[in-house]
């Protein structure tokens, strides 16, 4: 042991811990502060080379990610883990397999005959990096949450005891400052996935008040299913289940890859909007609903094959000034927009299997795209609600 492994532990690891307590504040990602705390770990004289995170995160799509950082790096990279990876082999029988079923500590030696230690593809892609020496520990959260994180060296011997007893002194407080900025994100991430990322950010910033919320000019746009009661009352509740999943995932994909926002899910139905702050906020809604009607034509061809009826479906569109805020009971609020604008893009989706339409745009919308667009003029109708006949076009895009 040299002069520096000797001091790592008593002294200079102190300052790491002092740096994770009262040093990160203002770091809001969990990733910058792992991959700086390597690095302040290895000039505190352990000799670190490789460090993993590993974390479960409450996401419609992953089960979690892993922060990986390497001798050299600045930052961590990150990777997304699918919620299928414990049917994979690169879950079986790997540390993070075991830290789950409740070990508190995996130490695998790597210098020594692989064929007398653990049996699993991790171990043997760390030995051909050189790596001497891996331990994973649990990272204990409330409520009994665990998390693993793990550290790997290429030091002759590996770690000595001394480097362990340091890295284990890191672990409490990188378990108090871990779980802050998880719960951040998962708020961040369940408010995105519930509300939409414009107005979880508003939330976040304290936009909780009953009443409160703003003008906003925008571009909105109601889709509804067509005989969603007849497909409900005669398939199984499975499969109705995975039929709205796929066509919500036709659907939203689109709205969201050209800037618009889902506000809400309404049974088989959904309501977007696209601000007019951005200045082809309209065209892109419309390329929106080419890209959607082309991912239904794609899904009606799948669910033809398995002898499921076509979907169906109506658009409503128009423009103008909605309000967008919280409204609700004091206990309970939605964040969502109301005003004429949004009931005209109802009626106007209830027009479209009258009219034999998919999409109805009213004038307004019309008179901002047609220059670029195509559409067809269905003449004026009367539209429940409103005292004068709107003029109406159908898009077919």
């Amino acid at each position: 042991m040299t002069a520096q492994d000797n001091h790592a532990p008593a002294t200079q690891v102190d300052g790491v811990v002092d740096w994770l307590t009262n040093g990160t504040r203002d770091e809001r990602f969990i990733d910058n502060i792992f991959a700086q705390m390597s690095i302040r770990l290895q000039q505190a004289g352990i000799p670190l080379k490789r460090a993993t995170l590993h974390v479960q995160i409450n996401h419609p799509q992953w089960l979690g990610a892993r922060m990986i950082w390497s001798d050299g790096m600045t930052g961590a990279e990150i990777a997304r883990v699918d919620y299928d990876v414990r049917e994979r082999s690169e879950y079986i029988g790997s540390p993070a397999n075991e830290i789950h079923d409740g070990a508190a500590e995996v130490r695998e030696r790597l210098e020594q005959d692989s064929s007398l230690g653990r049996k699993h593809a991790l171990y043997n892609e760390m030995r051909t990096l050189g790596l001497t020496d891996y331990v994973a520990w649990p990272l204990y959260h409330t409520l009994g949450k665990r998390h693993i994180v793990t550290f790997a060296t290429d030091r002759p011997g590996g770690f000595d005891p001394a480097h362990i007893a340091a890295l284990k002194k890191v672990l409490p407080v990188l378990a108090l400052v871990s779980e802050i900025r998880i719960k951040n994100r998962l708020a961040r991430t369940l408010l995105e996935t519930y509300v939409g990322s414009h107005a979880g950010e508003l939330i976040l910033a304290g936009a909780t008040r009953r009443g409160t919320g703003t003008t906003v000019r925008a571009a909105i746009m109601i889709c509804d299913l067509r005989d969603f009661t007849k497909i409900s009352d005669n398939w199984p509740r499975d499969d109705v289940i995975d039929l709205l999943n796929d066509y919500f995932d036709a659907m939203s994909e689109p709205i969201a890859r050209h800037g618009g926002e889902i506000l809400k899910f309404i049974g088989d139905g959904l309501l977007a909007i696209f601000p007019l702050h951005e200045p082809d906020a309209c065209a892109n809604l419309l390329h929106a609903v080419t890209e959607a009607r082309q991912a239904m034509t794609a899904l009606n061809e799948r669910n033809r094959a398995t002898s499921r009826a076509p979907l169906n479906y109506g658009i409503g569109v128009h423009v103008g000034d909605v309000m967008y805020g919280n409204i609700g009971s004091t206990s309970r609020l939605d964040f969502t927009v109301i005003g004429p604008a949004v009931n005209m893009a109802s009626r106007l989706e209830a027009l479209t299997k009258q009219l034999g339409r998919t999409v109805l745009l009213s004038r307004d919308f019309a008179e901002l795209v047609e220059e670029k667009f195509e559409l067809e003029h269905v003449g004026k109708h009367e539209v429940r609600g409103f005292s004068d006949p709107i003029e109406l076009f159908a898009y077919h895009g």
